[in-house]
């Protein structure tokens, strides 16, 4: 029986690679996070690789939010991800773990760039200046999974997801992605009777990926090679949607579409970053669940769960 250690076993991700291996056969999942290891900790990591000793690692753990305090809190999104990333994969490597997949984002790609952005373009400029703290801290992980495979043969390597959301997301108002906070914002504003707000002009596109299904790329991946140690993770370019077209999706799923406004005072971040699944495509053949589906899923977990939901 191999074990599989998940880092933040408890966020959005985690929780939906709990959902799908809970029938799974020949691996024990543990799952951790940071209540139980504290990973800016170089002793607190090395404790935790002691106590489960994994053959496998798909690391998650991360400080991350959405625009606001990616802008707001630059020395946090660099130093705290530098540190745990760090920490995990040297760890890793002292310890013997026989493979690794670290998730990164498309956000941390150059701004100034061609689209469709695809694995080769990673270091090719420099972020967008709203988030860049956080995206050159993962960019070093993924310089640092590549400097162990080169070095010592490490199969370590990393996944590169889109915009993730689905149920046990952190729906902070603040602090969340869009979609998350614009399920919070939108569930507040029905009930209070207010209009629902959404902030920037909602032009900007993303590519969305559900949670579950994402966690099944993960864990199909944390058992084969990935190619060149890196791959984007992510629904066709066809399937690019804007900000205004989740917020209507959303207003929709909560009977409340007509209490929709934007306020273009607010900033609307990077426009777009669409991103190339073709390595991904050649490789696996996958259904995506669409974004309608995936956005009434959501909704409907977070109506459940309101009491005990990260907000």
């Amino acid at each position: 029986m191999k074990t599989v250690l998940v880092t933040g076993g408890s966020g959005l991700v985690g929780q939906a690679i709990r959902n799908v291996v809970s029938n799974d056969q020949g691996y024990t999942y543990v799952f951790v996070s940071s209540a139980q290891y504290d990973l800016v900790s170089m002793e607190d990591t090395r404790r935790m690789y002691r106590e489960h000793m994994p053959h496998t690692v798909i690391h998650l753990a991360a400080c991350v939010g959405g625009l606001f305090k990616n802008m707001n809190n630059k020395v946090e999104m660099l130093e705290k991800n530098l540190l745990i990333n760090f920490n995990v994969v040297r760890c890793a490597h002292e310890h013997g773990v026989k493979k690794l997949v670290a998730c990164l984002s498309t956000c941390i790609f150059p701004d100034s760039t061609t689209y469709p952005i695809n694995e080769t373009m990673l270091h090719n400029g420099a972020p967008h200046h709203s988030n860049d703290a956080y995206a050159y801290a993962k960019r070093m992980l993924e310089i640092q999974c590549c400097a162990y495979r080169e070095n010592y043969g490490c199969d370590f390597g990393c996944v590169i997801p889109t915009n993730i959301y689905g149920p046990h997301d952190n729906y902070h108002l603040e602090d969340a992605h869009v979609i998350p906070a614009l399920i919070h914002k939108c569930y507040l504003a029905k009930k209070q009777g207010v209009p629902f707000v959404v902030r920037g002009t909602g032009k900007p596109l993303r590519q969305f990926v559900y949670s579950l299904d994402l966690a099944q790329l993960i864990v199909h991946f944390s058992r084969h090679t990935i190619p060149d140690g890196c791959i984007i993770l992510s629904v066709p370019e066809k399937d690019e949607v804007s900000i205004e077209y989740v917020a209507r999706v959303i207003a929709c799923a909560y009977d409340y579409e007509a209490a929709l406004v934007f306020d273009g005072a607010y900033a609307d971040g990077q426009f777009k970053k669409t991103a190339d699944n073709t390595k991904m495509a050649r490789l696996v053949d996958f259904h995506f669940t669409t974004v309608e589906e995936g956005i009434q899923d959501s909704v409907a977990w977070f109506v459940r769960n309101y009491e005990n939901a990260r907000k």
